[in-house]
């Protein structure tokens, strides 16, 4: 049998520098996420949001991934796993940060020109996600190189800019602070684990 997408990244997120590891295995429920469309439709791509351990130590990841018909060249470490869809067969899995295809779509949509889908129904827009957005350049669309760090995953693209990708995601305070200026973001709600819905920054570029 095929693995689930959470069996998956049961395994998987445990690797990465972002994942806060308490000594146990993960334990993780879906919390939210939505989807963009890639315009020669080759590629899926979805960001996933899951919450992982009990209520009072919840912490809830961001973990964007494509969905390919054949291998990606060259991302054998971004490689989350495999599994077999029952209409596309075969699919490789990636970490979404570390796939063009998904690196320009998700500059598109900070600049106004991606619609985020909702993750289980097709060809419908969500409107819980809101993007706060900019202008930028096309060449801003290639992805150069990409680093975690312990709380978010830093995409370098050829325009010079960055594309903040947040791991361990926070709600969004009442009153904002004072932290860095972005010149676009994309926020979004999910659950926690009492059943309520909070909001918070998932994407953004600098200035």
């Amino acid at each position: 049998m095929s693995p689930s997408k959470l069996e998956l990244l049961t395994v998987w997120l445990p690797t990465r520098p972002w994942y806060r590891d308490n000594g146990r295995a993960p334990q993780l429920r879906k919390a939210g996420g939505f989807r963009l469309d890639d315009p020669a439709g080759a590629v899926g791509i979805e960001f996933v949001l899951v919450n992982d351990g009990a209520e009072q130590e919840q912490i809830t990841y961001h973990v964007p991934l494509t969905y390919r018909g054949a291998p990606l060249d060259g991302a054998d470490d971004a490689l989350v796993g495999t599994s077999i869809h029952g209409v596309l067969g075969q699919r490789w899995i990636y970490d979404a940060t570390r796939d063009p295809v998904a690196v320009a779509q998700i500059v598109a949509l900070l600049a106004g020109q991606a619609q985020p889908q909702a993750q289980g129904i097709s060809d419908t827009p969500d409107p819980s996600i809101v993007a706060t957005t900019g202008q930028f350049s096309s060449a801003a669309t290639e992805l150069r190189s990409a680093i975690d760090t312990p709380t978010h995953t830093e995409i370098a693209v050829s325009s010079g800019r960055s594309v903040r990708v947040e791991r361990v995601l926070r709600p969004e305070p009442a009153t904002p602070g004072s932290g860095p200026t972005d010149a676009a973001r994309v926020t979004v709600p999910w659950q926690i684990a009492d059943g309520s819905s909070v909001r918070g920054i998932v994407l953004a570029i600098d200035a």
